[in-house]
């Protein structure tokens, strides 16, 4: 006699407020199967950014050189190298400088760099009478002369920068306008639009589209078109010699990422290599393959520069000349193995990170950071000179104006409108727009603090007679 077989039903709920007619049943267990490591989707929550001291040492200093590197690129791009102080005064959104603060004070924190003399005027009705300005000191001047030869001598290797960049745009074409955000950061002199671009018709030539003068490539030259090698080789400090059991994933010392994070990163790790200069389909690479490749054209721009960083807003500007995603900053935060992200101001940094080592220090050092060093060498001088300087002569400079020009040291700047179109074409004439937004006379509140700091100047004796010819 067969046996009927009966299977129990599913669980009903017998939650008290629903009707008798509705009935909830269970739902499955979910599967155990892992989700895919790589996928479209975001992969995981923002990481946390993790600080890295040695390296925010570093964009620290680069900020207290702003203001002194700005006014000295100003004063370079003139003739005579010395402007009047009340022409000074139209630049002062050139060197954020806030317009109620006094101009004076700023230049005399840097008595090493800029020296104040007085200097005869071309006024028909009083020949006799001279303008207060402000020039290079002669070691300031000397520095920037070598590193002008310098760069001559090196002319060669700055322009395959400019060509390795132009290779590795799809269009093969890059604005002006865009490079001289990167200029300084790869070392390139300040005419480079009029002399370097025009000097190697057989690399790139100067182009006129509807966006402004462009770089276009001439020839791919494949000698060229290798990525920057391996700048740091880990140490492998294990006690056994033989193969890992897991995968290993280079970090910084004293940064843990998380699981999901870490799994992301060994996975995009695994994937084939792709060269930032080869010449692929974009639209028809996946995600993960189109990140690689966005960070190694990253990682080529951080290699080709002089201190192996540069600024997050710098990098922004060519996100469609190389196809880098919208959202940069998320992608260089999201590969700490590779980039370091400095929150040190308004403006972030990005280090590449194999460029140093462990006590944030460059592993291979570029001949054109000496004039940095010099001028860092300067600007501590020029410190000391201030400090005798109080202790002899008592120039009145208060503790809380001394703390209020050190915060200003350390806001950011905007002195790309300088570079960009704020000096003329060949960076010898101040754009007539922004002039004619700062013309008029200074306030009276303004004018009786400059005279007040005129008058210290004066009598501490740091203004000079020195004669030069007619600005």
């Amino acid at each position: 006699m067969a046996m009927a077989l009966s299977f129990p039903s599913p669980p009903v709920s017998s939650h008290p407020r629903l009707p008798p007619s509705i009935s909830l049943r269970l739902r499955p267990f979910p599967s155990s199967k892992p989700l895919p490591i790589l996928s479209s989707s975001k992969p995981f929550p923002s990481p946390k950014l993790v600080r890295y001291p040695a390296l925010d040492n570093h964009a620290s200093r680069h900020s207290h050189l702003r203001f002194a590197r700005k006014l000295s690129t100003l004063l370079l791009s003139k003739p005579k190298q010395f402007l009047p102080l009340k022409v000074l005064y139209r630049c002062k959104k050139f060197l954020t400088v806030p317009r109620k603060r006094p101009l004076l004070p700023m230049i005399l924190r840097y008595p090493s760099l800029f020296r104040l003399f007085y200097s005869p005027c071309n006024n028909p009705s009083s020949p006799m009478a001279s303008v207060l300005s402000v020039s290079l000191t002669p070691n300031a001047l000397s520095l920037f002369q070598q590193s002008s030869v310098l760069r001559a001598q090196i002319a060669d290797s700055l322009a395959c920068k400019l060509q390795r960049l132009l290779m590795m745009s799809p269009h093969r074409r890059i604005l002006l306008s865009k490079l001289v955000h990167l200029g300084p950061d790869l070392g390139l002199p300040m005419n480079f639009r009029t002399k370097l671009c025009n000097v190697y018709p057989e690399r790139f030539i100067t182009i006129n589209t509807s966006y402004g003068r462009a770089l276009q490539l001439v020839s791919f030259d494949s000698s060229l078109a290798s990525p920057v090698p391996p700048l740091k080789c880990y140490d492998d400090n294990r006690i056994l010699d033989r193969p890992r059991r897991f995968e290993h994933l280079p970090l910084r010392r004293g940064l843990n990422l998380r699981r999901h994070h870490r799994d992301f990163l060994l996975g995009l790790q695994n994937l084939p290599e792709i060269s930032p200069y080869e010449d692929c389909d974009l639209a028809s690479l996946s995600a993960e393959m189109a990140e690689k490749r966005a960070c190694a054209v990253v990682r080529e721009i951080l290699g080709m520069s002089l201190e192996k960083r540069t600024l997050i807003d710098h990098l922004t500007h060519f996100r469609k000349d190389f196809h880098l995603p919208n959202r940069l900053r998320a992608l260089l935060v999201r590969h700490p193995e590779m980039f370091y992200v400095s929150i040190k101001g308004i403006r972030h940094s990005v280090f590449l990170v194999e460029a140093y080592n462990d006590d944030g220090k460059l592993i291979v050092q570029d001949e054109l950071l000496k004039e940095k060093q010099r001028l860092m060498e300067l600007v501590s001088e020029g410190k000391r000179m201030r400090r005798q300087r109080r202790k002899g002569l008592d120039l009145e400079l208060g503790i809380e104006e001394e703390q209020s020009k050190e915060e200003f040291l350390d806001s950011e700047d905007g002195f790309e409108g300088l570079f960009e179109s704020g000096i003329g074409e060949d960076w010898e004439e101040m754009n007539g727009e922004e002039e004619e937004e700062e013309e008029g006379d200074e306030d009276e509140e303004e004018e009786r603090i400059e005279e007040f700091w005129v008058k210290k100047a004066v009598e501490a004796g740091v203004i000079e007679g020195a004669e030069l010819d007619v600005w």
